[in-house]
């Protein structure tokens, strides 16, 4: 059935979260959620509120505070059939559980021979700009974009943070699901109430245009489309690719807009260096090089921890930096 016939319901982002963990959660009753707080308290921005009382403590699951604990046990869980879904309140607190994710739940397939896989999902809240400190606003997406095994998917909107939820839940192997925490309640927008997926893996082209390509994901994709619709009215027209999903990259959308425009510019809000705007340009240079009229330019954060509140909009790439980012490139 298609989005425009579904009957819908306007949602935030984290309003989309709940609903497509309550809609697989109804679905299939190997689906669990677990983690800290998540069950009477709903989570720390209220992601799983009530679904304790529709589910039960057996399939919502109030942890210790032991990252390492919660993503061993979501393993286990995992190799024997459950499809765990475990939260981690922030991202700068996933730390703990690096190892049991990229040493024991990416390399479960290859390390069983295909006997065991891991269909588990690793939920947390990423970035800035909601004034925490720096261990509540870290963008580290590039430490597990970097392990074979995972996937990494980053939402934009509800729409896709419902859909692609879903197919995070169905897959059959690991799955880092990153939420802007920053746009968690910025915009609604119609959500399907039935089930429905967003394929993990695809990019999405948010605008069309000739000059210069510029991608991004998550929280940066807002102002990255307000600077090329105010750079539209001084002639300039970007294209805008929200990659969606940064473990594995959308190639093929990557070079097909670049063969189209010649330019491009890559915006996250991570650190630069080692950053993936690194790998994207990459990619476009070992595939489509002939067709570069530009230099391609970053606008990234700083390369220093995360900063205080009082300074941290001028650490977050903004439309204004943006803006003067795909200018630089455009006038080269």
């Amino acid at each position: 059935m298609s989005q425009q016939t579904q009957a819908t319901q306007s949602l935030t982002l984290v309003q989309a979260v709940r609903d497509g963990l309550y809609t697989e959660m109804e679905r299939d009753d190997s689906v669990v959620v677990m983690g800290e707080d998540v069950g009477e308290n709903g989570g720390v921005f209220r992601a799983t509120q009530g679904l304790i009382d529709e589910f039960g403590a057996d399939r919502v699951i109030d942890t210790p505070l032991a990252e390492s604990g919660i993503a061993g046990t979501a393993i286990g869980m995992a190799a024997y059939g459950m499809r765990p879904v475990a939260e981690f309140q922030f991202m700068g607190f996933i730390y703990p559980a690096f190892d049991q994710i990229v040493s024991h739940a990416a390399r479960l397939r290859t390390r069983s021979n295909g006997r065991f896989n891991c269909p588990a999902v690793f939920r947390a809240p990423y970035g800035g700009g909601i004034h925490a400190p720096e261990h509540h606003s870290e963008s580290t997406e590039a430490l597990f974009a970097h392990h074979p095994g995972l996937k990494v998917a980053i939402p934009s909107t509800p729409y896709d943070t419902k859909g692609m939820l879903i197919s995070a839940i169905r897959d059959p192997d690991p799955v880092v699901f990153l939420e802007p925490k920053l746009i968690y309640r910025a915009f609604r927008e119609d959500v399907p109430e039935d089930d429905y997926t967003v394929p993990l893996g695809e990019a999405a082209v948010r605008r069309e245009g000739a000059d210069v390509s510029v991608f991004t994901w998550g929280a940066m994709t807002r102002p990255t489309l307000e600077a090329a619709e105010d750079l539209a009215e001084e002639g300039i027209d970007a294209e805008v690719v929200d990659l969606r999903t940064v473990s594995p990259l959308d190639e093929e959308t990557i070079q097909e807009s670049f063969r189209k425009t010649g330019r491009a510019v890559v915006v996250h809000e991570a650190p630069r260096s080692g950053g993936l705007a690194a790998e994207i340009t990459t990619t476009i240079q070992e595939d489509v090089l002939l067709y570069q009229e530009a230099p391609i330019n970053r606008v990234t954060g700083f390369d220093v921890p995360f900063p205080l509140y009082a300074i941290e909009e001028y650490y977050l790439p903004e439309a204004a930096r943006i803006k003067d980012g795909i200018k630089e490139t455009v006038e080269y």
